[in-house]
């Protein structure tokens, strides 16, 4: 299982990956390494001014690859499937009242 280390520098790095719209949450990750719809992935993701990572296990649910039409960035959306520390539910309450909005992000 491949692990990705990811750290948000603001909250608004972190809307731009979050998927609010997975079952269980998930985070969209820039890359330009290949990798397969179904992919196991270990995240330690770790959040704006949060002192220690979480970990989560995930696996590959969406693929932009280099190029998109869009102008989006390559990468990866690894949709959330244990998630032991609740970092679905720290990144809901940090992102809070943004979670609503309409602003485009590197997924939708």
């Amino acid at each position: 299982m491949e692990q990705i280390l990811i750290e948000f520098a603001s909250d608004h790095d972190l809307f731009l990956s979050y998927m609010p719209f997975l079952k269980n949450g998930g985070i969209f990750v820039r890359t330009i390494e290949s990798y397969e719809l179904g992919d196991d992935i270990m995240l330690e993701i770790t959040l704006p001014d949060s002192l220690e990572s979480s970990e989560v296990k995930g696996c590959v649910c969406w693929l932009t690859p280099v190029g998109a039409n869009n102008g989006t960035p390559a990468g990866i959306g690894i949709s959330f499937v244990e998630d032991k520390d609740h970092i679905r539910n720290q990144i809901e309450k940090e992102l809070g009242r943004h979670l609503n909005s309409s602003e485009a992000t590197l997924t939708m």
